[in-house]
């Protein structure tokens, strides 16, 4: 990521749907003990990532707990026919989903509509308080024995977390309707995170990578306007960013779906410097575009379309040119565009992380 040589290309994964891990057992590919407490960064993800060749997964990071504290209480409200549920989840939306099926839910209602509701429910629950960084674990950090893991930090989300607590359409409503509100929850939730994160940086705990999450964009570009998301965001980016650099993390990665395009100024120009996990999507691979634009300061980790680990050999072959080729512009490390979905043949994954590390960078 530094454009210096590497001895090899790391084999590099973003986790894998739960339909998949339990298709895989079920196939005799894995030992079905994979499947138990089975989570990101869990003993049985390492143990997953030695039996197919991983070296380790990017999304892996560890941080201050930097979300709503305390969580609302998931409970059912409603059954439904056909196995679906109304659920009131830890955020305060109520969703439809189906029991045993792993996809984004269908968002019934929510419960951030007006600053009635921001001062009773949610503003209280974006306030600092020391119990969100676990300083015995962080004060001896630097200690520990990550293996081949980069030491990757947490560090939250300025609005796509907040798009998830007003739903799409709860946020496109208040967008006009009281934009005021929504630029002072913004500015609560980041003060609470960097005031969170700030302290955690006190311990003396050293990081290679942080890693953001936003997910505010589609298949056809932001759910927002570029210019109001600069207002929102770009003074909250710049300063948590300075943060990061003062304490030496200077690999910023941000992890946004869809097409990214017209947000990179803003991620770009405040010190996010990594495109995650770059969708190819039905839009295409956009990593060389962004290099061209922004030059070498412009880094990329994703990328691999995925959807060839359920084709045959011939197609993962073609695909693994292509990373390559992206490989050999340096600062950029292949990495399937998302979690490895249902249909996935496990000898292909394997045969893509063997090969990925012959890569000649």
């Amino acid at each position: 990521m530094n454009f210096e040589k590497p001895d090899r290309m790391p084999a590099v994964h973003f986790g894998y749907w739960s339909e998949t891990l339990k298709e895989w057992a079920e196939q005799g590919c894995i030992p079905k003990t994979i499947l138990q407490n089975h989570w990101d960064n869990s003993d049985s993800d390492h143990a997953l990532d030695k039996i197919i060749g991983w070296d380790f997964a990017w999304s892996c990071a560890v941080g201050p707990q930097i979300g709503l504290k305390p969580a609302f209480e998931k409970k059912i409200l409603e059954k439904l026919p056909g196995g679906f549920l109304r659920v009131q989840n830890t955020i305060g939306v109520t969703e439809r989903i189906k029991e045993g099926v792993e996809s984004i839910p269908a968002e019934d209602d929510y419960l951030l509509k007006d600053r009635k509701a921001f001062e009773k429910y949610y503003k209280p629950k974006m306030q600092y308080s020391p119990d969100r960084v676990d300083f015995a674990y962080f004060n001896d950090y630097n200690k520990k024995n990550i293996e081949a893991h980069p030491r990757a930090i947490w560090v939250g989300s300025l609005l796509g977390d907040i798009r998830n607590m007003l739903s799409v359409v709860g946020m496109s409503y208040m967008i006009c309707d009281d934009y005021d509100l929504l630029k002072e929850i913004v500015a609560t939730y980041a003060d609470m995170q960097y005031q969170a994160l700030s302290e955690l940086f006190k311990t003396g705990a050293k990081f290679d990578v942080a890693q953001y999450w936003e997910d505010i964009c589609f298949k056809n570009g932001p759910l927002i306007s570029p210019t109001m998301f600069e207002d929102l965001c770009f003074e909250h980016y710049q300063k948590r960013n300075k943060l990061l650099n003062d304490h030496g993390c200077n690999i910023i990665s941000l992890d946004c779906d869809g097409v990214t395009e017209a947000l990179l100024p803003t991620w770009f120009h405040s010190g996010v410097n990594t495109m995650f996990p770059i969708e190819i999507g039905v839009w295409g691979d956009q990593f060389e575009n962004a290099r061209v634009k922004f030059g070498k300061g412009m880094l990329g980790v994703g990328g691999m379309d995925k959807t060839c680990f359920r084709k045959d050999k011939q197609a993962v072959d073609i695909e693994l040119k292509r990373m390559e080729k992206l490989a050999k512009l340096g600062g950029f490390i292949p990495c399937p565009d998302h979690r490895i979905m249902p249909g996935s043949k496990f000898e292909l994954v394997k045969y893509y992380a063997k090969k990925i590390k012959e890569i000649d960078v």
